[in-house]
């Protein structure tokens, strides 16, 4: 019987491309990156939201409670910075 390597195999492979997408963080299209992954998270969040409120509300509706709460989130941390690390900006 033969083992197959799990580790060696899928999860190296996917390990690497992990560590290229990140450093593609670090060069100079952040902003886009940025928001991909944005929109990318969105897609976790939006089917929760329509999922939650029924059949009440549209998947439109859904999708833009979901963004406005990923921007509100990401506004207040900025903010947080901010405030508590004035030197840095």
């Amino acid at each position: 019987m033969r083992k197959i390597k799990l580790f060696d195999t899928i999860l190296a492979g996917n390990l690497a491309e992990t560590l290229d997408f990140a450093g593609m963080l670090r060069g100079k299209n952040r902003v886009p990156v940025q928001l991909f992954l944005l929109m990318c998270l969105n897609l976790v969040i939006a089917p929760a939201v329509y999922g939650a409120a029924g059949r009440e509300i549209e998947r439109f509706t859904a999708w833009t409670i979901s963004l406005l709460g990923l921007v509100t989130l990401g506004l207040s941390l900025y903010l947080f910075v901010v405030i508590f690390q004035p030197e840095r900006f």
